[in-house]
């Protein structure tokens, strides 16, 4: 009896895995126009896989707004994060064929790969990084507002990236820990990132119009453009972001379509048709979960939806008392979602182009509740709601910014003082410069307004579309600090949420100064007995003291010099009554030499 129950048992679960779909594509198709109504989104794509077999395919609204040009279910878009998958796989195929371990340490590959500590150069493990559980947060301004091409020298900046716990104790993104698993599949193949992923995955998958690269995305003809919603009300054309050396945590562009043969592979024991495209083994294993995110407590609104955990880039969790997997994707004009339902063999992959939206997850639900015969939540209310009180707590922040400002303050030197080239060696450089009478700093592909706040306090407005924003969008304020002489020597900025301020080291901008001025300052100096030699040599000043090696004088004005190779130490030539004096100012004071 014992047996046919179990039998029976069997049979029902297999029975609930390949359960045909039955619901209303018509009526589905207007509850998924109405959410991007609501959304104001300009255009979306979406498809739905059931056990081999994609069951639902479209596009809505426009991939250009602009000529009006509809979006259908082959339109390309990045997919931002939701390339990590892609990543980790590449990994548990190298680990099916004996080339690594994801216990290993990544410095086993990576040997030049430093962290922050001897903790965590020592105990992180290629698993540690997939599961997001090194103890380091985001750091996401690193490759984001310095951009590099390379990726061993975005990954040199690890080095300098602060964790804010220990290894295993928190669960937190960290996309320069995907970069890094995609270098030691490059060290193990010799190969790029990017010619493992075509070849071990679009190739197999029949992904032929999927690519990684902005440049190739834009080669295609049927592409979407992508938008930012402005005060939730205006859709406003922004640029690509080539995601450049970041590429392995999230740089794919492709089409709902061709993610279907993505997702049916994870039904099919790695299978596409008769390819074997992931190993059996990986798919069992990265199906499970490895850090709980938060405390896995489900939203009080959605008791039914529960024990949020991170995987093998995967989010898993209980959605109304269904297993699901996915993970969504953002970069500047677009977002994404993909999710699997392992249990039940359904998956589904929502494509948009609208900044940070919501309209993914709210199709994604929508579907999961229709296909899967759950009860219905009405996600065009939740919107509504949720976007209320976003609209609620930005007017209160405005407020709050508004009312933590000091009026009546002016900056502590001109503005020319502030200038110069800023550097942290975790994040890159920085450059401040003085035009039509204000701040601006210059990043590597960005360039904002620095404007006054209070003191020596700046908030940054970006140029986006040639425009400077009204509101600033980053998040951050730039507060410039001085040194013991009272000179501007760094800069402090909130760029890492979970720790303090990062500092940015400042280097004055070098003046440009005639060899035929410089030469004015050549000759001996004598200051209490000794003397000083000022020479001119290369069309540079050089200053040599007693008993210490050669300095170099590099000008940030006419008259004031860096001294090269010594921090907080000035150079200053001034005339008084007819003679010159040459001031040399440093920490434990200033001190003049007269000319002889």
């Amino acid at each position: 009896m014992r047996y046919k129950i179990f039998i029976l048992f069997l049979f029902s679960v297999y029975s609930l895995g390949y359960a045909q779909a039955d619901f209303n594509k018509n009526q589905l198709d207007k509850k998924l126009e109405a959410l991007r109504e609501a959304t104001k989104t300009v255009g979306f794509s979406v498809a739905v896989v059931q056990g081999d077999e994609v069951i639902y395919a479209k596009g809505f609204g426009y991939r250009d707004l602009e000529n009006k040009i509809k979006a259908d279910e082959n339109t390309s878009y990045p997919i931002g994060s939701s390339s990590k998958a892609f990543t980790v796989a590449l990994l548990g195929i190298m680990e099916e064929e004996k080339e690594l371990k994801f216990t290993d340490s990544p410095k086993k590959y990576i040997p030049e790969l430093e962290f922050y500590n001897d903790e965590l150069n020592t105990q992180v493990t290629i698993l540690d990084m997939v599961g997001h559980r090194t103890g380091m947060p985001r750091h996401d301004f690193s490759w984001y507002l310095f951009p590099t091409e390379n990726k061993d020298s975005l990954l040199a900046r690890v080095k300098y990236h602060e964790p804010f716990t220990g290894i295993r104790e928190q669960w937190y993104y960290n996309n320069f820990m995907y970069l890094a698993q995609g270098v030691i599949a490059e060290k193990l193949t010799g190969k790029s990132w990017e010619e493992n992923i075509k070849e071990r995955f679009f190739k197999p998958l029949n992904m032929s119009t999927s690519t990684i690269s902005i440049g190739d995305l834009q080669k295609h003809s049927n592409i979407s453009k992508g938008y930012v919603l402005d005060n939730f009300t205006t859709n406003t054309l922004t640029p690509y972001y080539n995601i450049a050396a970041v590429s392995p945590a999230g740089s794919i562009n492709s089409s709902v379509v061709e993610m279907s043969n993505w997702l049916r592979i994870w039904f099919n024991e790695g299978k596409l048709n008769d390819t074997q495209v992931l190993p059996k083994s990986y798919i069992t294993k990265a199906v499970n979960p490895l850090m709980m995110v938060g405390k896995g407590i489900s939203d009080p609104q959605f008791p039914d939806q529960h024990l949020n955990s991170y995987g093998y880039a995967w989010f898993t969790s209980s959605y109304k008392g269904h297993y699901r997997m996915e993970h969504g994707g953002n970069i500047d004009g677009f977002t994404a979602n993909v999710a699997l339902f392992p249990t039940d063999k359904i998956g589904i992959v929502v494509l948009a182009n609208q900044d940070g939206s919501l309209l993914p997850t709210l199709v994604r639900n929508t579907i999961a509740d229709e296909i899967l015969t759950l009860d219905k939540t009405d996600w065009k209310t939740y919107y509504d709601d949720k976007i209320n009180k976003v609209i609620e707590q930005q007017s209160k922040t405005k407020k709050d910014q508004a009312a933590s400002k000091v009026l009546n303050t002016t900056p502590s030197h001109s503005l020319v003082e502030y200038t110069g080239v800023y550097n942290n060696p975790g994040y890159g450089d920085f450059n401040v410069e003085v035009k039509n009478d204000s701040l601006w700093a210059n990043f590597t592909r960005e360039r904002a307004h620095l404007k006054h706040m209070h003191y020596d306090v700046f908030m940054p407005h970006f140029v986006k579309n040639e425009i400077i924003e009204e509101t600033p969008s980053m998040g951050f304020n730039v507060n410039f600090q001085t040194n013991a002489l009272g000179d501007i020597a760094s800069a402090a900025i909130k760029l890492e949420p979970t720790l303090d301020p990062i500092l940015f080291t400042r280097s004055p901008a070098v003046a440009l100064v005639s060899s035929e001025n410089l030469k004015k300052y050549e000759g001996s100096y004598v200051l209490s007995g000794a003397e000083l030699k000022v020479s001119l040599k290369n069309d540079q000043l050089t200053l040599l003291v007693p008993n210490q090696p050669e300095y170099t004088l590099i000008p940030t004005s006419e008259s004031q010099f860096m001294i090269k190779g010594l921090t907080g130490y000035k150079a200053k030539f001034e005339e008084k009554e007819g003679v010159l004096n040459l001031m040399l100012i440093q920490p434990n004071g200033t001190f003049s030499a007269i000319k002889k």
